[in-house]
């Protein structure tokens, strides 16, 4: 059996390649879960001012999920 090129697919079952993201990426997705973060509050905030608290919940619930995402990309670099 012969090993695979450098450019084809890992074969069924091999583990991903352990090297965390360079900081510029990582850093630049956290922005941007930032961003998205910022419209899900806006969203929420707008609900809940405008008496829909199930629409405000899952745009909170939203907000601090990709706020979760984007510290786990920051700080574990995955």
């Amino acid at each position: 059996m012969t090993s695979p090129s450098p450019g084809s697919a890992p074969p069924d079952g091999a583990a991903p390649d352990p090297r965390p993201r360079p900081l510029i990426e990582r850093l630049g997705m956290a922005l941007l879960a930032l961003v998205l973060a910022s419209l899900f509050a806006v969203v929420a905030l707008a609900a809940f001012v405008g008496g829909e608290p199930f629409l405000g919940a899952m745009g909170a619930l939203g907000c601090l999920m990709v706020l979760w995402v984007g510290g786990l990309t920051l700080f574990k670099g995955r």
